[in-house]
C-alpha cells in the first residue's frame, strides 16, 4: 500500500470507508479510502499527536504536510477557527478526502493543496505531521528540510514517528541540522517530537 499513498494518482481501486473518531471535546466522522494512508482507521501515531500536541495559536498559518484524509488538519482547524490551516499532500485522492472531511466538519479555514500550492512567502507558526517515513531516509530528510525551513523563528513542529521506524535517529538528525528536537511523549511504540528552529532541547 505504501507505493499507492506516496503516488500522485493511486492506482489501487477506490473503496471509501467512513470512521467515527472521538477526541478531546470532539467527535468526527471522516471518510477514508484505499490508496490513502490509514484506510479505515485513525492511525495510532496520529491519535497520539492529536491528543498531545498543543492547539494552534490564533491568527496563525498552520501546516499539516502529508495530510492524508485530513484528521490532523480538520481537528486543528476546529481547535483554532482563526488559524489558516494548510493541508498538503502529493496524493490527489488524499487531497479530495481532506477537502471533503473539512466540509463535513463545517470548517472553512482549511486550504487543501499539493506541495506547490502553498505560496512561497507563507511562513508557519506551527507544523503538525505524521510524516511518511517509509519514503526512505534521504527523501524524508529532504521533505522535512523543505517544510521546517518555513517555520517562523518562534515556531514549532510536532512530528509523530514510530520508534522502530527511526524516531530516535530522526531526532538526532534534526539536532545535527540546527533544530531542537524534544521527545515530548511516547505511547504504544510512537514518539511525539517537538521541533524548534535554532534551539537545543533536553531529551526525555
Amino acid at each position: 500500500m505504501t507505493e499507492h499513498y506516496f503516488a500522485e494518482s493511486p492506482r489501487v481501486a477506490s473503496h471509501p470507508a467512513t470512521i467515527r473518531v472521538t477526541l478531546p471535546g470532539r467527535t468526527l466522522e471522516l471518510t477514508t479510502d484505499r490508496g490513502v494512508f490509514a484506510h479505515g482507521q485513525l492511525d495510532r501515531g496520529t491519535e497520539l499527536l492529536l491528543r498531545s500536541a498543543p492547539p494552534p495559536p490564533a491568527d496563525a498559518d498552520v501546516l499539516d504536510f502529508g495530510c492524508g484524509y485530513g484528521p490532523i488538519a480538520v481537528f486543528m482547524a476546529l481547535q483554532q477557527p482563526s488559524a489558516r490551516v494548510w493541508a498538503v499532500d502529493i496524493n490527489e485522492r488524499a487531497r479530495a478526502l481532506s477537502a471533503l472531511n473539512a466540509e463535513r466538519a463545517g470548517v472553512a479555514n482549511i486550504t487543501t493543496v499539493d506541495p506547490d500550492g502553498v505560496p512561497p512567502g507563507v511562513r508557519f507558526s506551527v507544523i503538525y505531521s505524521n510524516p511518511p517515513v517509509r519514503l526512505g531516509k534521504e527523501a524524508l530528510h529532504a521533505l522535512l528540510s523543505t517544510w521546517l525551513a518555513r517555520l517562523t523563528p518562534g515556531g514549532a513542529a510536532y512530528l509523530v514517528v514510530q520508534r522502530h521506524l527511526g524516531s530516535d535517529s530522526l531526532a538526532t538528525w534534526l539536532e545535527s541540522t540546527g533544530f531542537g528536537a524534544h521527545r515530548m511523549r511516547s505511547r504504544q511504540g510512537y514518539r511525539l517530537l517537538e521541533v524548534r528552529p535554532g534551539a537545543a532541547a533536553p531529551h526525555d
